[in-house]
Order: structure tokens, then sequence, then C-alpha cells
């Protein structure tokens, strides 16, 4: 059955990790699992200190490029009565400074005791969210 908007918002901003997919200037498609955190209608996500050769991360550079994304969650079990799924499309922004980032970091180490720390450093994107579907087996 289809998930109304705010369904799809409570079960997508209760996951504690989701895929974002985004897209380059010629529509190659790219996708990784990410941590966030949620205010309102907007998902923040941070390049954190986990071990990366680089910063520049085909993520930011397709964002930069196509700030078109989706952004998915989901859960999936042998029952499968028990299958949902909910996702967030809109418009990403790269952050590299700026009070907005510094929120997001705060919200990030709220959620995520690993960041607590070792706050992330990096860029941080905000994804503001345009619409919020999702569909649940029962």
């Amino acid at each position: 059955m289809k998930l109304s908007p705010v369904a799809s918002r409570e079960r997508f901003t209760a996951s504690p990790v989701a895929r974002l997919a985004t897209a380059d200037a010629h529509g190659v498609p790219h996708a990784v699992p990410v941590t966030f955190a949620a205010l309102h209608d907007v998902l923040y996500f941070a390049v954190d200190h986990k071990p990366k050769s680089t910063w520049n991360l085909r993520r930011l550079r397709n964002i930069r490029e196509n700030p078109s994304v989706s952004v998915l969650v989901d859960h999936y079990g042998a029952d499968w009565t028990t299958l949902w799924w909910a996702r967030a499309d809109g418009r990403a922004d790269v952050l590299e400074d700026g009070p907005e980032r510094l929120r997001a970091v705060e919200l990030l180490c709220g959620k995520y005791s690993q960041y607590r720390d070792t706050p992330p450093e990096g860029p941080v994107v905000a994804i503001r969210v345009q619409l919020w579907s999702g569909w649940a087996f029962a």
C-alpha cells in the first residue's frame, strides 16, 4: 500500500542509514550509503573522518553538477508482510561552512554517538526534500 508523505517521512527519519542516489551531468548514476539527520524537510549528511583518499568524492561532484537526488531507506525481512520503503526526493547543496553546516553537524552528533568525540570536519550536504513517498506491504 502507498504510504502518505507523513508516514513516509516518519519511517524515513527513524532509520539509522539511507542510500543516496546521485547522477552526474550526463545522467550516470551513483549510489552510496549515508548516515543522516533530519530537521523538518531537510536531510543532512557529512563527509566524516572514516578513511577516504579525498574529500572530493563522487557524490559531492555529482551534486555540484546535478543537484537532484533521491535518498532511500527500507526494511527487509523474511516475513514479507513486514516489508516497506520510504524515499525522499529533493535538491542538494554542498555546505562548506556557515551556520547551517554547524547546525547540521550538531544534529549528526546528537543522532550518532560515533560523531560525538570526532565531529565531521568535511563538507555537509543539505537535501531540501520536495517529495516524501513510500510503500508498505501492510
